[in-house]
């Protein structure tokens, strides 16, 4: 008798325990704090769909000494028509600053919550820690958190920082980074070259994602800020993405989105092979199949499904897949 397909057989279940399934973020995360730029990229956001995520930046992007009134103004945009996605995150102050609770209270009381808040500078998991207790006494326990390894202390950590039950994506702050070493690390190591080949760079960019797939966090990967040079950007998010091991990459200009969100899309050629092994392997019941002269098993048939959640969630490639696979696996949104 043929193996009738049932809910417990949906990838999902069979291939992942629940602590695997990283969360299905968009692969750019697109940030801005001008108020011009901010209305400009969720108006963008409303006109593309939500294939990349806005984060209002309440840190850098904030005037000094008016962190609290640039709140007012995120908080007015998130519970605003332009916000028309729920894909809206925000980068609160670092959890040391003397304003951070200020400015999560009025984030936090904005008429529609954040998709998520971003924790900057953490020293280490004592200081993520002092913000998750602030955030939920504010009343933000539901809220998921990202967080930037961006100093030392953060990266010795950085395991215990992506293994918080609260965060489900971390990202790489190269700037930060490179200034927090005093000149140690020239500057050309900010530059779409120099973070590629410097060792202590590299090293921390690599330890950063080792320290997410190991938890199931989403691995973000830092600015290019080179943003005229498209080419130079697509090649980094291509290296970023088959090299390093990210999953998700931070934009600082609208022109980035599209090559960014190009760069993590699987081809159509490997959407096909995707569908065709992870069809055989249903038919066989999740047992080893042979496709093309290889044979494949349920530790490719992980690989090949997390291939096709990025096509799904995808406008380029999400028509590729077969109807009755689409309304059969990706009827609800996919853990």
């Amino acid at each position: 008798m043929p193996f009738a397909p049932s809910r417990s057989a949906h990838p999902a279940s069979v291939l992942f325990e629940e602590g695997e399934r990283a969360a299905p973020l968009p692969v750019c995360d697109h940030y801005s704090g001008v108020e011009a730029r901010m209305r400009k990229s969720l108006a963008l956001q409303g006109e593309l769909g939500p294939i990349f995520d806005v984060t209002l930046d309440n840190e850098d992007g904030a005037p000094v000494g008016a962190e609290v009134e640039h709140a007012r103004l995120i908080a007015e945009l998130l519970g605003g028509p332009l916000n028309r996605w729920n894909r809206v995150g925000v980068r609160l102050l670092d959890a040391q600053h003397e304003r951070f609770e200020d400015v999560a209270r009025v984030v936090l009381k904005a008429a529609s919550r954040p998709a998520y808040l971003m924790i900057p500078k953490p020293q280490g998991a004592a200081d993520l820690e002092r913000a998750v207790a602030v955030i939920d006494a504010l009343g933000g326990h539901d809220i998921p958190l990202h967080a930037l390894v961006e100093t030392h202390g953060a990266l010795r950590e950085v395991f215990a920082l992506a293994a918080h039950p609260r965060v489900e994506s971390l990202s790489f702050g190269l700037m930060d980074f490179v200034s927090a070493h005093r000149g140690a690390i020239p500057q050309s190591a900010m530059g779409v070259v120099g973070q590629f080949t410097h060792p202590l760079v590299l090293r921390a960019k690599l330890e950063m994602a080792a320290a997410c797939h190991a938890h199931g966090k989403v691995p973000s990967h830092c600015v290019v800020t080179e943003f005229k040079d498209l080419q130079a950007l697509q090649a980094a998010a291509r290296k970023a993405a088959l090299e390093l091991g990210y999953t998700r990459m931070w934009s600082i200009h609208p022109d980035q989105i599209r090559p960014i969100v190009a760069a993590f899309t699987p081809s159509a050629d490997e959407v096909q092979q995707a569908v065709e092994i992870l069809l055989a392997a249903e038919e066989a019941q999740w047992a080893p199949v042979r496709h093309r002269d290889t044979l494949h098993d349920r530790a490719s048939y992980r690989y090949f499904w997390q291939l096709l959640q990025r096509a799904h969630r995808s406008q380029d490639t999400a028509s590729l897949l077969p109807t009755e696979l689409r309304s059969r696996w990706f009827e609800e949104v996919s853990p």
